[in-house]
């Protein structure tokens, strides 16, 4: 890795802080998704609905509905062939033969379509394939990486055989650039990604006595937070729905049969930093729940050691975060953008 990255020196900053996950090749899953961040809602005001946000990686809601999806693939993160068509085709085609799986190995595929009435030099024009459309090109790609490492040969000859058939299917013509070329892409992607990733969390332990889910799901409540689509889980949402923050709590003690006779001693609070525009202060609202519910719940703040989170040291990562927030900016994946959001999942 060559790039001076994110520092780890914040653990030496007094509380060993949190969890900051850079690696070479392989990188620890957590699955959250950012965006803008709302106002605390007031006393009586219902949160705002949860929705997820995953990469669109098939035809879109919109699409199965007749309406054209936003455009997915990116030079920048995927590696795109175009299929050369004879003769325009409709979507119904496109979808009816498209591959049954939208991924290669560990990576997600994405098919998009040029209408047949848009303009040659209009690069805005690639679209989701919607039914009733018709197109006069065809493009296919794959992702080069993502937290599960960088797009391999075997994944690349996977890829290669699959849009091949999918070509011949429709008497379409495919040129494939070197796999050398593309492996070296997704591994220098890859490089890039495990030295700009960042995924903090904040452990809030009970001081005296002990919580139940009830006691904690009421406190978060208050606070805007929303149950999340697992048990145990719940997200603190942006104004279009999409999580922020996350709250998380053991599984078991969710689906007991009795949850208010479940002890928890610590709940976690969690931030997927590429996830998050800049510009909505992620962590100092992820800062401001912690504070707000240990003071509620009648907890204190910590590291997963154990150690207490003094506020120079939450000073201190909020400083380093801007420094990675910057990074991701003059790079041109800039946090919280549809393309950091793929390739940091």
């Amino acid at each position: 890795m060559n790039d001076a990255s994110l520092p780890i020196a914040l653990l030496a900053v007094g509380a060993g802080v949190l969890l900051a996950v850079w690696g070479y090749h392989r990188w620890r899953i957590r699955r959250l998704t950012p965006p803008p961040v709302p106002p605390t809602p007031e006393a009586g005001e219902p949160p705002e609905a949860l929705t997820r946000l995953e990469p669109v990686l098939q035809p879109t809601a919109a699409a199965v509905a007749g309406e054209p999806g936003p455009r997915v693939l990116s030079p920048r993160i995927d590696a795109i062939v175009e299929l050369r068509l004879e003769r325009p085709v409709s979507a119904e085609a496109v979808l009816a033969s498209m591959p049954p799986s939208r991924r290669i190995g560990s990576k997600p595929l994405a098919v998009e379509g040029w209408p047949e009435e848009a303009a040659n030099g209009d690069a805005d024009a690639w679209e989701v394939p919607a039914p009733g459309r018709r197109y006069a090109r065809l493009r296919v790609g794959v992702q080069l990486a993502n937290r599960s490492g960088a797009l391999n040969e075997i994944e690349y000859s996977e890829f290669v055989q699959k849009v091949g058939q999918w070509a011949e299917h429709l008497m379409a013509a495919v040129d494939f650039p070197d796999m050398l070329g593309v492996v070296q892409r997704a591994r220098e992607l890859d490089q890039f990604a495990a030295a700009h990733d960042a995924q903090l969390a904040l452990t809030l332990r009970a001081r005296r006595t002990a919580w139940n889910p009830g006691y904690v799901t009421q406190h978060a409540l208050r606070l805007g937070f929303v149950p999340g689509t697992l048990p145990g889980r719940m997200v603190y949402p942006a104004a279009d729905g999409t999580p922020v923050v996350a709250l998380q709590f053991e599984t078991q003690a969710a689906l007991a049969d009795d949850p208010e006779l479940e002890v928890l001693r610590e709940v976690r609070l969690t931030l997927d930093v590429p996830h998050v525009p800049a510009q909505l202060a992620p962590f100092e609202r992820l800062r401001a729940l912690g504070t707000a519910l240990a003071a509620a719940m009648e907890g204190w703040i910590g590291d997963e050691a154990g150690q207490a989170l003094t506020d120079e040291a939450l000073d201190a990562i909020a400083a380093e975060l801007q420094r990675l927030y910057a990074r991701l900016e003059a790079s041109g994946l800039a946090a919280g953008s549809p393309e950091a959001r793929r390739l940091f999942s």
